[in-house]
């Protein structure tokens, strides 16, 4: 058995039912399994009332920074489930990490998360980095967040950033598409009870097409490129692809890469999967790429 086929077997044999509180736990294990490597800074600080932390490495520039913005539904994951994932694309872009640990549902539904990431924004520009020298990133929920804040800055009047790496996008909440049917058997992590479950955490009565939780329903004209990585066997293998056709109707340069028989969010496995450094590696080389093209801002 390979390393890809160890990987997926052991996601199958998770427990299908936790409660929220478990669920957490279960994610910050992750964080205690794959500890970030021994030259990684890892600096606390609260940015405009948000947690959050920075990150760096031997090779990071001082002058652009990620922001990154934690997948799990909007209810699970933090700065301690993905610091090895955030820790490494910053190396892989030789760039410093800005990680939020935005508000979490059901506790704080819709519009928090997104409040919070707001503030994340406004305190980069307010510690002096150009808006083109920030690229934001984000995986699953957080890369729908990532989307919908772009979508936000733009409602705002507020500059862009240089782009966006959206890695397994979770950009629609009515959980309807087509991959969900086709992919049921393939997903080792997801599938479509469970996304209507954190739908309701996040969204409670409001409608599921609502733009800035569902951004694939928003006005994506004059956002951000967008660069997204999904799995072939992904249950939202058509959020990406959806999204992708979206951005792309409105005008906006969007990059959309499917990896064969990968699943959901891959890169966060890179301790353990080829093919997740291999992710990581080519996401930081975009992410670098997306800010080299402003140069040193506008």
């Amino acid at each position: 058995m390979n390393e890809l086929d160890r990987l997926e077997a052991m996601l199958r044999e998770r427990p299908t039912f936790l409660s929220n509180a478990q669920r957490r736990a279960a994610y910050d294990a992750q964080g205690d399994r794959f500890a970030p490597a021994a030259d990684v800074l890892v600096e606390p600080v609260t940015a405009h009332g948000v947690p959050a932390e920075w990150t760096s490495t031997p090779v990071a520039s001082t002058s652009e920074v990620i922001l990154y913005l934690h997948g799990g539904g909007y209810a699970w994951g933090s700065l301690k489930s993905h610091r090895h994932l955030v820790s490494e694309l910053g190396r892989a872009a030789a760039m410093r990490t800005l990680a939020l640990e935005y508000r979490r549902a059901p506790e704080c539904p819709f519009p928090q998360a997104l409040e919070d990431a707001v503030s994340g924004y406004r305190f980069l520009l307010d510690s002096g980095v150009h808006p083109r020298q920030i690229a934001v990133a984000g995986d699953s929920a957080g890369a729908g967040l990532a989307v919908a804040l772009l979508v936000r800055l733009k409602e705002l009047g507020m500059q862009q950033p240089a782009g966006a790496l959206l890695l397994s996008p979770w950009v629609d909440m009515t959980a309807t598409a087509d991959s969900y049917r086709r992919n049921a058997q393939r997903d080792p992590v997801l599938n479509r009870e469970i996304m209507q479950f954190l739908a309701g955490q996040y969204l409670g009565e409001r409608p599921r097409e609502t733009p800035l939780a569902s951004p694939v329903f928003a006005d994506l004209s004059g956002i951000a490129p967008l660069t997204i990585f999904v799995g072939s066997t992904e249950a939202l293998l058509d959020d990406a692809i959806a999204l992708a056709r979206a951005a792309g109707l409105a005008d906006v340069s969007v990059r959309l890469e499917i990896w064969p028989k990968m699943f959901h969010i891959w890169p966060n496995y890179h301790p353990v999967l080829a093919q997740g450094r291999q992710g990581v590696t080519k996401a930081g080389r975009l992410l670098r790429d997306a800010v080299d093209h402003y140069g040193s801002g506008e």
